[in-house]
């Protein structure tokens, strides 16, 4: 692996146990995700994801927790995957979808519901509340 690809991703949620989703729409990576995305060159980690996260739902983000990463390989591309995840409480703005796709509040119990990125299960773990 010598190339590294390096995220971002935030939950961010109420207090009611509602979080935000994006049903994202590109292909290489469909359904039901957290906003976030790459960590662009110069950048630091947490201002990547407040800028994603304002670029894919208008939300304005602040403290941000940080709850671990998630990491994946892709070896035909000899690329690994390293995800930084983040949560918070603290959002303001007006919520609206991107190119990325349509984001929404749901609760854990309507997951069910709607198709889910590959792994998203996994990367809800590390971030439930």
């Amino acid at each position: 692996m010598n190339n590294i690809k390096l995220t971002t991703m935030c939950m961010i949620y109420k207090d009611n146990k509602e979080f935000l989703v994006q049903n994202r729409t590109k292909n290489d990576w469909p359904g039901i995700t957290f906003p976030g995305g790459k960590v662009e060159k110069e950048e630091l980690i947490t201002e990547s994801c407040i800028r994603e996260v304002k670029e894919e739902t208008g939300f304005m983000i602040s403290d941000l927790e940080c709850m671990g990463y998630f990491e994946w390989n892709t070896i035909e591309a000899d690329v690994r995957h390293l995800t930084i995840l983040f949560k918070t409480k603290t959002f303001k703005g007006d919520l609206k979808g991107s190119k990325e796709g349509e984001v929404f509040f749901i609760e854990e119990k309507d997951l069910d519901k709607y198709a889910l990125s590959n792994d998203f299960l996994d990367i809800f773990k590390c971030m439930k509340l």
